[in-house]
Formats: C-alpha cells, sequence, structure tokens
C-alpha cells in the first residue's frame, strides 16, 4: 500500500495511475472525498486530511510501504511562506509517528539553493523538514511543468501570440510533463534497490525555450502564434492584476530561471528524462481548454 498526497492534482494524479497500473494498492489523502469519487470507483482507499492536520495525516500514513508527498500549489504565498512551513511540520509530525519507511517528495529545479529562490524556497524548506526524518527519502527536483502553457492557450488562440515572462525567447530551460513526474515517482516509490537520500533531477526528452513553446501552440491550434516578451517592469503590476497581493516570489522564481541561477546539475544528483514530448502536452491542453 502506498499514500498519495495530491491525488486530485496532476503529479499525485499521474503517481496514482502508475501505481494502479503496476498493481499496488494506493490510498490517497484528499480534503474532499466527493471530488475524488472517481477514485474510489477504481480501488483507491480515500482517507479524508486536511495537510496541516498532523493527526489525520497520521492515521492516512498508518500501516504504508511508503509516501508520495507534495505541497499543493501556492502562486501568491504570504510573506515568510506560513502555508508551507505549516504543511511541513504536520508532514514530518504524521510521518514519524507513522514510521513510514519510504517517502518520496516533488521538489523542484533549483531546490538546492538557499536564496533566490522565490516560490520554489517552498520546496527548499519541505527538503530541509523531511530530511529531519530517518526514513528513506528521494526528492523528485522537476523542470519546469509543461502544463503551466494551459494558461497561454485561450490568449494564444484568441490574438495569436504568447506572452513570455521567461527570456530571451530563444534560451531553453528544462520542462517536463507531470505524467513523467509521476512515472518517476511511483518507480522510487516501488523501487526497493536504494536507501538513504536520493535527488533526482526530472527533465523532458530535451529543453525548450519560449520560442518553442509559441511553435507548439501554432502547430496545435493550426495558426501562428509569436512569441512576445512581457516586459519586467509590468510583471508587478499584471500578477497584481490577477489577483496577487503578494507578487515578489513569483518575480524572483522567474529571476532566477532567466538568470540561469535556477538549473539542474546538482553534483551527485541522478537524471531522470521522460519521453512525453511538449507537442503532446500542449495538443492535449488545446483540445481541453
Amino acid at each position: 500500500m502506498y499514500a498519495v498526497v495530491g491525488i486530485t492534482g496532476q503529479v499525485g494524479g499521474a503517481a496514482a495511475r502508475t501505481l494502479l497500473a503496476q498493481g499496488e494498492a494506493v490510498r490517497a489523502v484528499v480534503r474532499n472525498e466527493a471530488k475524488a469519487a472517481h477514485w474510489a470507483e477504481r480501488g483507491v482507499d480515500l482517507v479524508r486530511a486536511d495537510l496541516t492536520d498532523a493527526a489525520a495525516l497520521g492515521r492516512a500514513f498508518a500501516g504504508v510501504d511508503g509516501a508520495f508527498a507534495m505541497l499543493p500549489a501556492n502562486f501568491d504565498p504570504a510573506p515568510g511562506l506560513p502555508e508551507a512551513r505549516a504543511i511541513n511540520a504536520a508532514l514530518v509530525e504524521a510521518l514519524r509517528a507513522a514510521k513510514t519507511p519510504k517517502v518520496v517528495a516533488l521538489s523542484s529545479i533549483g531546490a538546492e539553493r538557499t536564496t533566490g529562490l522565490g516560490l520554489i524556497t517552498q520546496l527548499h524548506l519541505l527538503e530541509q523538514a523531511l530530511d529531519r526524518l530517518e526514513a528513506d527519502r528521494a526528492y523528485l527536483r522537476a523542470g519546469w511543468f509543461m502544463e503551466n502553457a494551459a494558461w497561454d492557450v485561450p490568449p494564444a488562440r484568441r490574438t495569436g501570440t504568447l506572452q513570455s515572462f521567461l527570456l530571451p525567447l530563444d534560451r531553453a530551460i528544462p520542462m517536463v510533463a507531470t505524467a513523467d513526474i509521476g512515472a518517476t515517482a511511483a518507480d522510487a516509490l516501488t523501487n526497493g534497490a536504494w536507501s538513504g537520500r536520493r535527488v533526482i533531477e526530472v527533465a523532458g526528452p530535451r529543453r525548450y525555450a519560449p520560442a518553442d513553446l509559441a511553435a507548439s501552440l501554432g502547430r496545435a491550434l493550426g495558426r501562428p502564434v509569436e512569441p512576445v516578451v512581457v516586459p519586467r517592469e509590468r510583471w508587478e503590476g499584471l500578477f497584481r492584476e490577477q489577483g496577487a497581493i503578494n507578487p515578489a516570489p513569483r518575480i524572483e522564481m522567474l529571476d532566477g530561471f532567466n538568470s540561469g541561477w535556477i538549473d539542474f546539475g546538482v553534483p551527485g544528483a541522478e537524471r531522470v528524462s521522460g519521453r512525453t514530448a511538449l507537442d503532446e502536452v500542449v495538443a492535449q491542453l488545446v483540445r481541453t481548454h
């Protein structure tokens, strides 16, 4: 039995699908059982627990052979990241109480850095917290999610442009499909031939630039899509117009990618290259958005 946090999301869902396809039993940690009802129909054991409730999480992790842990996406955290800190503390308390032998956690490219990470600081803190455990643990430092392009589909369809915060437009960065991250998580959970602490850099089959993303959108939409740089001086205002209260961490993260500060190549890290190409992900996003 393997516990999965975030099963109603992209990476947690991919991890669960892979585990089920391998014939493994899955227990899902959910806040809303109704939202995860289709998983129950597939034989998944649903356990209701808020991610800040250590006692409920402990019950969810009890008796499992391993757990997949992750933080819910938070693009507008409060200063000091109290939301992530509270979840990290509850996860550690629960995993320690349940004596979970193996933990695989979704982290991020760049999480080894201590400064200049912005939003990724939440994952740096997650790794620090889980390192207090005696359990075997693997950190999946994933590249930029290809599925982030979901935000770009409607404006590309409407205007024929890709408004890019990544620059320059021809600079390629590591990107990866969530399906490949989930498959890597499942493999790390079920492969018993390791112990201790692992860092796994999870990338796609190659790096992609904003210009590549625009070309993929164009092929999927059947119309030319031009990549256009959004000037940095406009970022804060745009993010606030979108509802952000604290846009500074998001800006710092983008600066980290654009400067090359956030990248792969950590000494001693393993590398997994997924098979899913950007065209495949973008085509699916165009069909569903």
